[in-house]
């Protein structure tokens, strides 16, 4: 168990009816923008804790990304307060410094050497509290590599992901900012295991994620694989799969769907449900190692064999006889998902701008229940005055601040 740590007590029940989360009473200061940094604290804020992000006047950026990186802000930066600060001038700083007093745990993914300039640092603020827990979020751990500027698809290319992804002699990077979020979900991890380590220790400590090495460990079964058997791994396009039967096939009208049968119970009942009594009674076929040695033949009779039937029909055939398959779905698709209307995987969400929608909530559960909305992505410096007052402004301050345009907000 966490120890009861400082920051604003949470009530004992979420707005849900939830049980208590179990980060409710730890207070995070986030001085992040972008992905990485704000995954780290959309995690956080999702399992209960307080998570206070500092935008500059202007905003985070992201608030005003275009194209792929519209949905950035409002996924990444729910459950969180807002508040406006301007920390390249001294009144600035002074408010982030009392704001950080107040905390159990500061994020931050500036480029290196950003935050020492401002005096906020893991050094200067460590001095000030032994108890902090200090978060970076960088594109390389510390080594030869960690004053380039990196972003995920410069890591992507670097770190292999791109070359198994993209077909030989074209590297393609993922269709997600998998290591941005996945880097902020590891910084999450291991600022809980410091807030554990907290508890028995009394200190804190400073917690290291990087995108580099998070895309290593993306492609460390590649790695692997390379060690135990000597050969390099093949971008997946033009890999030799595993499986005997794991693709995607081109069926009637047009429609695309994913088949596979990767064990030999699977195979059989393949050719049972589909009729392919010869296929099943094929000796050279006897094996889910003799269908892959088989595949340059064996696929396709197979693609000329499903290319007649519906994607509804194979559907409804492999769901009947529990083999895995899978419709190619657009992710606006998934908005419409059965499972996820069924199950709360989505949940509703007001935009900043006040339109209504849904969010993908984190996958998964605690204790029967998926960790939700507790409050939408903030307006900018929506909570600046609320902050100001609790750490002691006055209001004849607070317009001060506000006059000269060292914070600004509601």
């Amino acid at each position: 168990m966490v120890e009861q740590v400082s920051g604003p007590a949470a009530s004992d029940a979420a707005p849900d009816g939830e049980a208590r989360l179990p980060l409710a009473g730890v207070r995070v200061v986030e001085f992040t923008h972008m992905v990485m940094g704000p995954t780290c604290g959309m995690v956080l804020a999702d399992l209960g804790a307080e998570v206070i992000k500092v935008e500059p006047i202007a905003g985070d950026n992201t608030r005003r990304l275009l194209g792929s990186g519209a949905g950035f802000f409002p996924l990444f930066n729910r459950n969180k307060k807002s508040i406006a600060v301007d920390l390249q001038k001294p009144e600035g700083r002074e408010v982030a410094l009392k704001l950080v007093a107040t905390a159990d745990v500061v994020s931050e993914n500036f480029k290196p050497g950003t935050m020492k300039k401002l005096g906020l640092d893991h050094a200067a603020l460590s001095r000030l509290n032994e108890r902090l827990i200090y978060v970076s979020h960088k594109g390389f751990l510390p080594g030869p590599y960690d004053h380039r500027t990196a972003l995920d698809e410069v890591v992507q290319m670097m770190g292999g992901l791109a070359y198994m992804t993209g077909p030989e002699g074209r590297p393609l990077r993922a269709g997600a900012s998998v290591n941005d979020i996945m880097g902020g979900m590891f910084g999450a991890i291991g600022v809980m295991a410091a807030l554990m380590q907290r508890a028995h220790t009394g200190r804190g400590q400073e917690v290291q994620s990087a995108l580099f090495e998070n895309n290593v460990f993306l492609v460390g079964q590649h790695m692997m694989q390379y060690a135990v058997t000597g050969q390099p791994a093949a971008p997946m396009p033009s890999r030799i799969s595993a499986w005997g039967i794991y693709d995607v096939f081109q069926v009637k009208d047009g429609e695309q769907i994913f088949l596979a049968a990767v064990s030999d119970t699977q195979w059989a009942i393949f050719c049972e449900a589909l009729g392919f009594g010869d296929l099943k009674a094929d000796a050279r076929l006897a094996s889910n190692n003799d269908r892959v040695r088989a595949r340059s033949w064996l696929m396709p009779i197979l693609r000329e064999r499903l290319a007649p039937r519906s994607a509804a029909e194979l559907s409804q055939l492999f769901e009947r006889h529990a083999l895995p398959y899978a419709p190619i779905t657009r992710p606006q698709d998934l908005f419409d998902d059965p499972h996820l209307q069924a199950t709360g995987g989505l949940a509703p969400m007001t935009l900043p701008d006040g339109r209504e929608t849904q969010t993908v909530l984190l996958p998964l559960m605690l204790d029967g229940h998926r960790p939700g909305v507790r409050s939408h992505p903030p307006r900018l410096g929506q909570h600046t005055r609320e902050l100001l007052a609790s750490l002691g402004y006055g209001a004849s301050d607070i317009e001060a601040l506000c006059a000269q345009s060292i914070t600004t907000g509601d």
